[in-house]
C-alpha cells in the first residue's frame, strides 16, 4: 500500500505492484513497471507507470508520455470481467516489443533524469504541491460545482465548450478515454488551457461532481444495430460503475446513443434512483418546437406549453401541458384542431435541423445549469416512463420533467391525448424489446 496523488490534488492510500516485464527487442530487456490498483477494481482499470532506473531515459510514443505513464487500447478497452491484470500485461509486452518504452542514458543524461525521477516520485509518494490547491478562495474544493464529462470526441469537448462558456461550473473535468497519449481536439484543448477546465484519464479526478455528462460512443465494427448497442453496453460497463463509485451523489446526464436505452443501462449499472439518472432527450427539440412557434409562427401564447416527447429520431410526437381549451365543447374542438395545425408545420420546420454535436453541448450546458443552480426549470429529458401513459415496462422516454439540484424532482402532467398515448406506447415497446437482447 502507498499513498497516489490524482491530478486533482486528492490522495488515496492505493494497493500498488512494482516489477519488471520481460521485452525481446532485439536483445532481451527486463522493463521495470508500477501498476496502481483504484478501488474501483476490477470495474476500472489500474493506473500504469514505467518505472526507470537512474541511467533510462523515457521513449515518449503512442503508448508512453514524458512522466512514464502507460496508454494502452487494454486499459481503454477495460471491461470486467473479460480484463485482467494478466490481460493488462500481456498486451503491455506486445506494445513494448514493437516500441520500446526506456533506452540507455550518458552519464550527463543521467544526471537530469534524477529530476523527473524525483517528481515522478512526488507523485506516487504524495508530496506535490498539489495539496495546497485542496482549499481555492477560501472553499473547500467539495463545495464546488464540479461537473466531470466523458469521452473527448466531438461531442464531449462539445459539451466543456458550451458548460465552460455558460459559466455554470467552477470546475470542469473531461475524462479522456481514448487510445494514444494526445488525441486530437484533446491536445488542442491542452495547448489552448481554458480556466478551470482540466484534462484527466484518471475516473479518481471525477470524485465529486455533482453532474457527470456521458458522451462516449463505441467506434467498433459492429455488423447489426443490436451489435452496436452492445459494444457501446460493454463500453458503459467499464464506465458506469467507476463513474458511480466516485460520485456517490452526482446527477448522471446521458448523451450516448441511442440515449433512452443508454440512459437504462446508466441506471441498472451505476443503481442510482431514477430520479438522479437522466439522458437528454428531446430537450434540444423542444426547445427549438417553442422556438419555430414563437419566432416563425407567431403562436408564443401555444410555445410555452408545447413539448416534444416520446422517443428521439422519427417517433418523436409533440404534445402539450396545461393547455386550457375553451370550456364549451365544440369551440375546444376547434382550438385543438386549430392548435395541431399549427404544432405540425412546427414539427416539419423542426424536421430539417440536424443535431450537431456544438448543438448537443448547448443543449447539455442548459440542462447542467438547471441543475446546478437549482432553477425548477420544465425540461423534456429521458426519463423513466414506467406508470406514465399506461408504460408498465422499465423503459426511458422524453418526457416534461422538472430538473433541480437532486434531477428529476416531478414528472409534469401531460394534457391527454390518445394518439399520443398510443406512440408513447408503441415507442416504450420497441425500446423495451430491444433492451431484452442486451447482455447487461
Amino acid at each position: 500500500m502507498n499513498t497516489y496523488t490524482f491530478k486533482d490534488g486528492s490522495q488515496k492510500d492505493l494497493l500498488n505492484f512494482s516489477g519488471t516485464v520481460p521485452v525481446k527487442y532485439g536483445n532481451s530487456y527486463n522493463i521495470p513497471i508500477q501498476l496502481w490498483i483504484l478501488d474501483s477494481h476490477p470495474f476500472a482499470p489500474p493506473i500504469c507507470f514505467l518505472k526507470p532506473t537512474a541511467n533510462m531515459g523515457i521513449s515518449v510514443g503512442k503508448h508512453v508520455d514524458a512522466h512514464g505513464r502507460i496508454y494502452l487500447p487494454y486499459l481503454q478497452n477495460w471491461s470486467h470481467p473479460k480484463s485482467t491484470v494478466i490481460g493488462l500485461i500481456k498486451e503491455m509486452i506486445a506494445k513494448f516489443e514493437e516500441e520500446l518504452p526506456l533506452y540507455s542514458l550518458s552519464s550527463s543524461d543521467a544526471a537530469r533524469q534524477s529530476e523527473l525521477l524525483s517528481y515522478i516520485a512526488k507523485i506516487t509518494e504524495g508530496e506535490t504541491d498539489m495539496k495546497s490547491r485542496s482549499k481555492i478562495g477560501g472553499k473547500n474544493e467539495g463545495c464546488f460545482n464540479k461537473i466531470t464529462v466523458v469521452g473527448a470526441g466531438d461531442l464531449g469537448i462539445a459539451c466543456v465548450l458550451a458548460v465552460a462558456a455558460k459559466g455554470v461550473a467552477d470546475k470542469v473535468i473531461l475524462l479522456d478515454l481514448s487510445e494514444g497519449a494526445a488525441k486530437g481536439g484533446t491536445m488542442d484543448l491542452e495547448i489552448f488551457a481554458l480556466p478551470n477546465v482540466e484534462i484527466s484519464r484518471d475516473f479518481s479526478a471525477s470524485a465529486d461532481s455533482k453532474v457527470v455528462v456521458v458522451t462516449v460512443n463505441s467506434l467498433g465494427n459492429a455488423q447489426t444495430y443490436l451489435d452496436v448497442i452492445q459494444s457501446n453496453v460493454d463500453l458503459f460497463k467499464g464506465i458506469i460503475p467507476a463513474i458511480s463509485h466516485y460520485s456517490q451523489n452526482a446527477v448522471l446526464l446521458v448523451a450516448s446513443h441511442p440515449v433512452e436505452v443508454m440512459t437504462y443501462v446508466a441506471w441498472k449499472l451505476s443503481t442510482f434512483p431514477k430520479s438522479r439518472v437522466i439522458g437528454v432527450g428531446a430537450n434540444l427539440d423542444s426547445e427549438r418546437f417553442q422556438y419555430i412557434l414563437t419566432n416563425l409562427l407567431k403562436a408564443e401564447v401555444l410555445a410555452k406549453d408545447a413539448w416534444v416527447i416520446g422517443e428521439q429520431g422519427e417517433d418523436k410526437v409533440s404534445s402539450w401541458t396545461s393547455y386550457n381549451l375553451a370550456a364549451n365543447q365544440t369551440e375546444g374542438m376547434a382550438a385543438r384542431n386549430s392548435r395541431q395545425k399549427v404544432a405540425n408545420r412546427a414539427m416539419e420546420v423542426l424536421k430539417g435541423k440536424g443535431q450537431r454535436s456544438w448543438s448537443v453541448g448547448l443543449s447539455v450546458a442548459d440542462l447542467t445549469d438547471s441543475i446546478l443552480k437549482d432553477r425548477r426549470k420544465v425540461h423534456s429529458i429521458s426519463t423513466l416512463a414506467k406508470g406514465c401513459c399506461n408504460i408498465n415496462s422499465e423503459v426511458f422516454l422524453s418526457l416534461p420533467c422538472i430538473l433541480g439540484t437532486k434531477g428529476v424532482l416531478e414528472v409534469v402532467k401531460l394534457e391527454e391525448d390518445p394518439l399520443v398515448q398510443e406512440k408513447l406506447q408503441s415507442s416504450a415497446g420497441s425500446i423495451h424489446d430491444l433492451q431484452q437482447q442486451l447482455k447487461l
